[in-house]
C-alpha cells in the first residue's frame, strides 16, 4: 500500500462523510459525522455552515486514522456538496446567515417576473425557486445581512473559500445557478441583469479538478491537514456521484439514491429540454450532464419508516417484497416536496391513491418503491427522446443497497441495472478531483466496481407497464389540484 493518500469530502443534507484513498483511488479510510437540517416554517429548509466545519475536522481524522496514514502523508484534499444551497459571506469568507439549502421553496415570488424562456435558452435551466439566483434575490430583498455579503457561496464553495482563502465554483456549480451559460461556460450578462446579481459578487469559475488553492493556517486547522495542501476547485453531489460511480462518458443513466434522488447522463454537446423536465449542466472535460435534480427518495422511505413504524429502510424493503408488482393497485406519487417528474410543479403533495381495506404496509410500502422508480422512468424517457444515450442505469447512494428497489427500477424502465457494493461515491469523486489536483489536471475514474447487474424482470413487466401508466394517469388527474393556494 502506498504511503500517500487523497482526501474527499461528501458535505450532505444529513451528514459530512470523509474517505481517504490510497494513489490509485481505492478506499482505505472513511468516517462520517452526522447532523441535521433545520426547517423554520412550512417551505423553508436552512442549515449552519458551522455544523459542515465542526464536522470536517473529525471526520477527515477519524478517516485517517481508519487508513493508519498521517496528515502529512495526504497530497490532496477534494471537496464536493449539496447543490442549490445560499449562503452569504462577509469579506473574511465567513457566513452572514443560515445556507437556504436545496429543499427550500420561500423564493418562489422572487422569480414571478423571469421569463422561463430566457433562463432554459441560455442557462440551459428550468426557472424555479430552488436555484440560487432566486435565494440570492430572497436575501437581497428580506434579510439585513445581505448588504454586507461579499460573496454568494453554495455549500462547497464555502467551505473551500475557508479552507484556502479563495472564492471559485466549478462549470457544474456554476450552471446551476441561472447565471450560467452553457453554451459560452461563463456567467451571462443577460441572466445577470435580469436577476439584478453583481458578478463581482459571485466565486470564480474554473475546472473542477484544478488547484483552488493551499491549505492555509486556519484551514489546516479546520481540516486537521497540513498547512499547504493543495485543495481541488470541487464540485456539487450531482456531479461527484457519478464521477465516483465511474460514469464519465455517455451511455449510462447515473442514479443516486440519497435523500434526495438525482439522476442524469453525460451528454457530448449541450442540449436543451424545451419540455424543461431535464437541465443541462458543465460536466468535465467540456461535456455536459443533462439531468434532473430530483426529489424526496430515500427521503420518502425515511418518511414512510417514520410514519407507520418500520423498523429500517432495510425492513420497509423486505416489507414491500411481499406484495405483488403494482402493489396490488396502489399508486404512490413522489412529490413530498413538490414534484420533480414528469413534470416540475412546486405545489405538487404526494400522494397515495388506490387503497382499500384489504391492503396494508406492505403494499404501501412497495407503492413508495415503485413510485420513485415510476418517476426515474420519466427522465430516462426523456433523456432519450432528446437524443442523450441511455443503454443502463448505476445507482449508487444508500439506496441503492436495496436489491428489491434495483429489481423494480430494471423492470420498470425496461434496462439493466447496475449496483456495487461501494454506494458513497460523492466522496470517491472528490477524492478524483483531489488526485487530479495533485497530477497536474490529469482526471482518472475512480473503480467503483465489481458491479452486478439486475436485469428487468420478463415475468413482471406487464404489471409495470400497468403500474407506470396509473402513476402517469394519476399526476395527469392531480396537476389540476396543484393550481390551487
Amino acid at each position: 500500500m502506498s504511503d500517500l493518500a487523497f482526501v474527499g469530502v461528501d458535505i450532505g443534507t444529513q451528514s459530512l462523510k470523509a474517505i481517504v484513498t490510497d494513489d490509485e483511488l481505492r478506499v482505505i479510510g472513511s468516517a462520517s459525522v452526522g447532523y441535521r437540517p433545520h426547517f423554520p416554517q412550512a417551505g423553508w429548509a436552512e442549515q449552519d455552515p458551522q455544523l459542515w466545519t465542526d464536522a470536517l475536522g473529525p471526520a477527515i481524522g477519524r478517516a485517517l486514522e481508519q487508513a493508519r496514514i498521517t496528515p502529512q502523508a495526504v497530497r490532496a484534499l477534494g471537496i464536493a456538496g449539496q447543490l442549490d444551497g445560499c449562503i452569504p459571506t462577509d469579506a473574511a469568507g465567513h457566513a452572514l446567515a443560515p445556507c437556504i439549502v436545496w429543499m427550500d421553496r420561500r423564493a418562489a415570488r422572487e422569480i414571478d417576473d423571469i421569463a422561463a424562456d430566457l433562463v432554459r435558452q441560455r442557462a440551459g435551466l428550468v426557472l424555479d425557486a430552488s436555484h440560487m439566483a432566486a435565494k440570492i434575490r430572497w436575501f437581497e430583498r428580506n434579510d439585513a445581512n445581505a448588504s454586507r455579503a461579499r460573496t454568494w457561496h453554495q455549500p462547497t464553495s464555502y467551505l473551500v473559500e475557508r479552507l484556502t482563502g479563495e472564492r471559485v465554483f466549478d462549470h457544474g456549480i456554476a450552471s446551476t445557478t441561472m447565471l450560467y451559460n452553457v453554451r459560452t461556460r461563463t456567467f451571462d450578462p443577460q441572466l445577470l441583469d435580469a436577476f439584478a446579481i453583481d458578478a463581482a459578487r459571485l466565486p470564480r469559475v474554473d475546472e473542477a479538478g484544478n488547484v483552488a488553492g493551499r491549505l492555509h493556517a486556519a484551514g489546516a486547522a479546520l481540516a486537521g491537514l497540513s498547512a499547504g495542501t493543495p485543495v481541488a476547485v470541487g464540485t456539487g453531489d450531482d456531479f461527484s456521484n457519478p464521477l465516483g460511480a465511474g460514469v464519465l462518458d455517455p451511455g449510462r443513466l447515473a442514479c443516486s439514491l440519497g435523500t434526495a434522488e438525482a439522476l442524469g447522463a453525460v451528454s457530448d454537446t449541450p442540449v436543451i429540454d424545451d419540455g424543461a423536465l431535464v437541465e443541462t449542466h458543465g460536466w468535465f472535460g467540456g461535456r455536459s450532464y443533462i439531468s434532473n435534480p430530483g426529489w424526496l427518495s430515500g427521503g420518502a422511505v425515511t418518511w414512510f419508516c417514520d410514519l407507520f413504524s418500520v423498523e429500517s429502510p432495510q425492513a420497509l424493503s423486505q416489507l414491500a417484497a411481499t406484495a405483488p408488482m403494482g402493489s396490488d393497485g396502489v399508486t404512490f406519487l413522489p412529490a413530498l416536496s413538490g414534484a420533480m417528474a414528469p413534470r416540475w410543479i412546486a405545489n405538487a403533495r404526494g400522494t397515495f391513491h388506490g387503497m382499500t381495506a384489504k391492503h396494508g404496509k406492505a403494499e404501501l410500502a412497495r407503492a413508495v418503491l415503485e413510485g420513485c422508480a415510476c418517476a426515474m422512468r420519466d427522465v430516462a424517457d426523456r433523456l432519450r427522446s432528446l437524443d442523450v444515450p441511455v443503454q443502463s442505469i448505476r445507482l449508487v447512494g444508500g439506496g441503492a443497497r436495496s436489491t428489491l428497489w434495483a429489481s423494480i427500477r430494471a423492470t420498470i424502465a425496461n434496462l439493466p441495472v447496475e449496483t456495487s457494493a461501494v454506494t458513497d461515491t460523492s466522496p470517491l469523486g472528490a477524492a478524483a478531483l483531489a488526485a487530479q489536483a495533485a497530477n497536474g489536471g490529469r482526471l482518472t475514474t475512480p473503480d467503483a466496481g465489481p458491479f452486478s447487474v439486475i436485469e428487468p424482470r420478463a415475468a413482471d413487466r406487464a404489471a409495470a407497464e400497468a403500474a407506470y401508466a396509473r402513476y402517469r394517469r394519476l399526476f395527469d388527474a392531480l396537476a389540476p389540484m396543484y393550481d390551487q393556494p
